[in-house]
């Protein structure tokens, strides 16, 4: 259903109204003027309450609709619109700069296509249902373990600590390796800001490395030159879904005796030399934020290669508190647990994962036919010896495209279509110009303004998807 089914002139009658409502099914019309500004909004329950005081169906929608609306800019942020959505306000138009309706929000459905969403529709209740009726809801009990089983058997035997969010993963790993004060980490430059600053928890300082243009991933070919007397560890970030060079990466850390810390925050599902990221470094670490290919909602997960070190992160992960003498601290921990309740659905996601990754790739597929049509465009590297997860699909607009990355962007909002940009480079922000030389990541400003992601969610339906490759070809069409 496109946003056009749900518009209607200010000279339609209640008649045509119920014609038009009954056909989109949505309970919601919205009326516009003769230049398709928005006047009002209509909803089923205004026409009901209107028929049972007076049933004149020829009435005019003016005389019935909702002209004290509140609207929003189509480019508003999510939590803007729930911001502003409440028990009085359940309807949001979403207009353009002229005033045009592109889209609207509710509680149920934020915008027409999201650029993720979970999908739960799994044991997700059943094993909720379950904690709540046996009381275990806080971080004891058996889904907390499961999960850590699942994530242990999938990793080749790593050992698996559930955590509380993927930053915190990230910091209990460097912890627990002791990684502290007067060391030094390798992070990539493009990359979510929690990599970087789960190394500046620690008092460790972060070096930042410019990536490669095809995967965007750590360049391996400028880490020997950065590495000092100081450095402790590389910290390899496969960008969404798709795998470093593990490698060359764990060569060099072979070689120089440094630790490896995979970031797979976004890579749960993409696999290296038939092997599953993860599995490769001392320890990596694992997101399941509302966005990521499995979720709890928040948590996160993290692998230790040594049965040592896993320990010594049970230990910190539980206040520091000694597993033998209780309320005896043995370090200076954190709380850094995850909840059974978070667990149960992560158990239910995780029996789903194969699902969820195949349904992404095919998406991909999908993407990449109609990307590949037109020069404009690089779409995501494909290597033989590596598998991409696809949590994003995220792919650059060429320098020579006749049109900016943020045209496209702008184009699919008013139709609708939520996209994000790629993450800005590390270096440019204020917390972290320090940790980098500025005069090397010409290519990371250049990705940064040409990177993008489309829809991403495992619940698109073939319409949709349909949808939304079309909407990119009416746009290249302009050109």
């Amino acid at each position: 259903m496109e946003i056009k089914d749900l518009i209607i002139s200010k000279n339609s009658n209640l008649r045509e109204a119920l014609h038009s409502l009954d056909k989109s099914g949505s309970g919601v019309l919205f009326i516009v003027g003769e230049t398709n500004q928005l006047l009002g909004v209509l909803t089923d329950g205004d026409v009901r309450r209107f028929l049972l005081s007076e049933m004149n169906l020829e009435t005019a929608v003016t005389n019935v609709m909702n002209a004290d609306f509140v609207s929003l800019p189509s480019s508003s942020d999510n939590s803007t619109i729930l911001a502003n959505l409440n028990d009085r306000i359940k309807i949001i138009p979403l207009l353009n700069d002229k005033r045009e309706v592109v889209d609207y929000a509710s509680l149920n459905r934020l915008r027409r296509i999201s650029i993720a969403s979970p999908l739960l529709e799994g044991n997700e209740l059943t094993y909720l249902t379950e904690c709540i009726k046996t009381n275990w809801i806080s971080s004891q009990g058996k889904y907390v373990r499961k999960f850590e089983a699942l994530f242990r058997d999938y990793h080749e035997n790593h050992e698996a600590l559930a955590v509380s969010n993927g930053t915190v993963a990230l910091h209990l790993a460097l912890a627990a390796l002791g990684v502290g004060k007067g060391d030094e980490v390798l992070v990539p430059n493009m990359t979510f800001a929690a990599s970087i600053n789960a190394v500046l928890y620690t008092g460790a300082t972060p070096v930042l490395v410019e990536i490669e243009e095809k995967t965007l991933n750590i360049d391996v070919s400028k880490i020997e030159a950065l590495i000092t007397p100081k450095t402790r560890a590389i910290m390899p970030v496969h960008l969404y879904g798709q795998a470093c060079d593990m490698n060359e990466v764990m060569r060099i850390a072979n070689q120089h005796d440094l630790l490896v810390v995979e970031d797979c925050a976004e890579a749960l599902g993409s696999t290296y030399e038939g092997r599953p990221l993860g599995a490769f470094g001392d320890a990596a670490t694992f997101s399941f934020y509302g966005n990521k290919t499995i979720t709890t909602g928040e948590g996160g997960m993290v692998l230790f290669k040594d049965p040592a070190v896993a320990e010594k992160g049970a230990v910190l992960r539980d206040h520091g508190m000694s597993k033998d003498r209780r309320y005896w601290h043995d370090y200076v921990g954190f709380n850094y647990r995850l909840t059974n309740l978070q667990a149960a659905i992560g158990v239910a996601q995780f029996e789903r994962l194969d699902h969820f990754v195949n349904a992404k790739k095919e998406l991909a597929e999908k993407y990449n036919t109609t990307l590949s049509k037109y020069a404009f465009f690089q779409i995501p590297a494909k290597r033989e010896n590596a598998t991409n997860s696809y949590w994003l699909y995220t792919f650059l607009v060429k320098e020579s495209a006749p049109f900016k990355r943020q045209d496209l962007m702008d184009f699919l909002n008013e139709k609708g279509v939520e996209t994000r940009p790629i993450f800005f480079p590390l270096n440019i922000m204020p917390p972290y110009v320090d940790y980098g030389d500025k005069d090397a990541f010409d290519l990371s400003k250049r990705i940064s303004e040409a990177g993008m992601s489309l829809p991403s969610a495992v619940n698109l339906s073939a319409l949709e998807v349909d949808y939304i490759c079309a909407c990119i070809s009416e746009f290249v069409a302009q050109y």
